[in-house]
């Protein structure tokens, strides 16, 4: 006998043996004009002014973005404020680490790494996300934000002024 329960099949579906399936990182990688401390001043310091929170956020286009402390915080115009992520590992300005729960549940979060590194043309900014494993649906969780990213990254090489593809050379 097998089992206590010899005349069925395992409890709670033990027979299923198959492993939580690891979801690869969503990796991203723009290079921007300057310095590797200008790129994560611009990053850390002047999210407010390129994330684009009408897209990409929890109360619109009307809110804040911001690294306070070891918050990252959005705050909308009426003051109510949402935690996008707690800094765990800030090592300016080569990196910083955080979970990451924006637009999550409160009781998940995935893991952000953002590397800044001096390439010949300017600094080279690699943002690394993956831990979709804890999330409702992960795969979907993960595919949000393959395709967030480079919209995100977008707006930040914009901002750091990376002319966009159709922009005239001078």
């Amino acid at each position: 006998m097998d089992s206590l329960f010899s005349h069925g099949n395992e409890p709670f579906g033990s027979n299923d043996k198959s492993p939580i399936e690891l979801l690869e990182p969503v990796v991203n990688t723009v290079v921007v004009p300057g310095s590797v401390s200008h790129a994560f001043a611009g990053f850390t310091d002047h999210t407010h002014l390129w994330w684009p929170l009408d897209m990409f956020g929890v109360y619109g286009s009307g809110s804040y973005v911001e690294f306070e402390e070891n918050l990252i915080l959005e705050t909308a115009d009426d003051g109510r404020t949402s935690i996008w992520g707690t800094l765990d590992d800030w090592q300016p300005p080569l990196s910083f680490h955080a979970t990451w729960g924006l637009g999550s549940s409160a009781l998940w979060s995935a893991e952000l790494l953002v590397v800044f590194r001096a390439v010949a043309d300017g600094t080279e900014v690699r943002v690394f996300h993956e831990g979709w494993e804890g999330a409702e649906n992960p795969a979907a969780e993960r595919a949000r934000y393959l395709a967030a990213w480079p919209l995100i990254l977008a707006k930040y090489c914009r901002f750091m002024g990376v002319p966009e593809a159709g922009d005239a050379k001078g």
